[in-house]
């Protein structure tokens, strides 16, 4: 996870989509003094400062994208990365993600090779 924060920590505001009950990114760059909204689909506890806020990134509140820098998602599963890069598009924030297991990325995206996992990015 060390990896994963570093290089996220690069960005100042950043919206986590679909944090379910893993806030710990979320908090660690939080820590690192990055601002992080996170969301889902359901109302989920997260630690401060993270702010949570309830989105379906397939049909996107832009408002809460607007100030980001970059939008990601951990274990995002294929049929959600298209929205996912959709949003953070709209929002002219770069999108990053990580897949679940052997799950692909089904959309245009540079792979980075952290330690432990793969990185997605779209730039903006």
């Amino acid at each position: 996870m060390a990896a994963l924060v570093d290089r996220l920590a690069r960005y100042d505001e950043l919206t986590e989509v679909g944090v379910g009950n893993r806030p710990d990114v979320a908090a660690a760059l939080a820590d690192r003094g990055c601002s992080v909204t996170a969301t889902d689909l359901y109302d989920r506890t997260v630690p401060a400062p993270v702010e949570f806020v309830r989105d379906d990134v397939t049909d996107p509140d832009p408002a809460l994208y607007a100030d980001a820098d970059a939008v990601y998602a951990l274990n995002c599963p294929p049929e959600l990365q298209e929205p996912l890069v959709n949003a953070a598009t709209a929002a002219g924030a770069d999108c990053l993600f990580t897949t679940l297991g052997g799950d692909p990325a089904v959309v245009d995206a540079t792979p980075e090779t952290l330690p432990t996992e793969t990185l997605f990015g779209v730039t903006a």
